[in-house]
């Protein structure tokens, strides 16, 4: 690591009490960057593995605990067959390949979404893969995968509903805390920031619920791009916010 980014990581960690605990990123720009270039957009997809790579080795030395990652969303679907297709094979091969990586630096892999609506081929790699690193201490790295806020909110409602037509919940005791035990994130503390890339004002259906005070950093520069030093200005810039969760300072 050169002298630079040894420099802001030492400003981040000598603030070891403010370095987040769960970061979120919306990895976007894998297309532009593609067609900067004069290259299909499935040419920036396999370019954003190394800024995936990268992000996840720099927060597990940083000490973050949970890493969230929007990697395939409900909506994707919509897009052109080839571009999905390439999507699942590179999600597979990437698993495949980073796995022994994984267990090398004590990351424990789950998965956030729909799983079921995956490929059955793609869904018994990735459950390899967790169930591999289930016993892991290190960074938790989250992958939401056929993932919508929306659904995810539109399942918990359905799945308490169930439960109390069951007789199995009271209605009156349905408050925050028991309707997040009922979303896929149940167990995981929301996040403290979440990162967009690319440039875009928007958090495009990604953990509506969890996001309610989630500290938000939208950058320019196109996922794979992203390295430390975006990582690690992006957490800077974290640690000079006030969070006051509605209350005054």
């Amino acid at each position: 690591m050169d002298q630079p980014l040894e420099d802001l990581k030492a400003r981040l960690t000598a603030q070891s009490d403010r370095i987040p605990t769960h970061i979120a990123i919306i990895m976007d720009g894998n297309g532009r960057w593609a067609a900067q270039r004069n290259q299909p957009r499935t040419f920036g997809h396999e370019a954003g593995v190394k800024a995936v790579k990268e992000v996840v080795k720099a927060c597990g030395e940083l000490g973050v605990k949970y890493l969230t990652l929007y990697t395939f969303s409900v909506e994707n679907w919509k897009r052109p067959v080839d571009e999905v297709t390439a999507l699942m094979s590179l999600l597979t091969r990437t698993t495949i390949s980073e796995l022994d990586e994984l267990m090398r630096n004590d990351v424990k892999l789950i998965t956030t979404g729909r799983i079921g609506g995956l490929p059955l081929a793609r869904r018994m790699v990735l459950n390899e893969a967790v169930r591999k690193t289930a016993g892991n201490k290190g960074l938790v790295l989250n992958l939401a995968l056929n993932y919508g806020g929306r659904t995810e909110i539109l399942d918990a409602v359905k799945a308490i509903a169930n439960a109390v037509k069951a007789g199995m919940i009271d209605p009156l005791r349905v408050d925050e805390e028991l309707f997040s035990s009922f979303l896929y994130t149940a167990g995981i503390p929301d996040p403290d920031l979440l990162i967009r890339t690319s440039g875009e004002m928007r958090i495009s259906n990604f953990l509506l619920w969890q996001t309610s005070y989630t500290e938000l950093c939208i950058i320019d520069t196109l996922w794979p791009d992203f390295g430390r030093k975006e990582l690690y200005d992006a957490i800077l810039d974290f640690q000079k916010r006030e969070r006051r969760f509605g209350k005054i300072s």
